[in-house]
């Protein structure tokens, strides 16, 4: 059976090749409440999402990253760590990158939604980041989202379709 959703994100791929076309407010603002509405550990919403679209942020991120793609807008997807969840069976480990990595995977299925384009990016020099944006050291940079829509040449990587049969990912038990 297939839905709207699971069209959705059969259709989503990394965008890699951006239009210069600036995201409007409202759109950025629903990429932004999509965020906000992820789910994470005890509710605790640990997520800061700093929004670089300014020619000094871009700079910054270049010095951090080649995979900026020109997009018009980045999102760098952090968690605070003073605010996370702390597993007391698994040795008090930290909800901080699950949740960012919820919280960026909304924006993207949201992006895609309406009609822009994302790509994550773990490819870039995170303490530098936390440097050169000055972020207080229990703020972690986790993620890099350009977001924007896509470039008249852009298209999936010829492996976006390649999925490994679902018996190879799930076991029954």
């Amino acid at each position: 059976m297939e839905t709207n959703f699971l069209k959705l994100a059969a259709s989503r791929y990394s965008l890699r090749a951006y239009a210069p076309t600036p995201i409007e407010p409202e759109k950025l603002s629903a990429l932004l409440e999509a965020a906000r509405l992820a789910p994470t550990a005890t509710n605790a919403q640990p997520q800061r999402i700093y929004v670089c679209q300014s020619a000094e942020a871009m700079e910054k991120l270049r010095q951090v990253t080649r995979f900026t793609f020109d997009a018009p807008t980045i999102l760098m997807v952090c968690y605070d760590e003073t605010k996370t969840w702390k597993n007391p069976l698994d040795n008090g480990h930290c909800s901080g990158e699950v949740d960012a990595a919820i919280v960026a995977t909304h924006i993207m299925l949201a992006a895609s939604d309406l009609g822009l384009g994302t790509c994550w990016v773990g490819y870039f020099d995170v303490a530098k980041a936390a440097q050169l944006f000055s972020l207080p050291p229990h703020v972690k940079p986790l993620i890099l989202l350009p977001v924007g829509y896509p470039a008249e040449h852009a298209a999936p990587s010829p492996r976006h379709a390649q999925r490994k049969d679902i018996a190879e990912t799930v076991v029954f038990l």
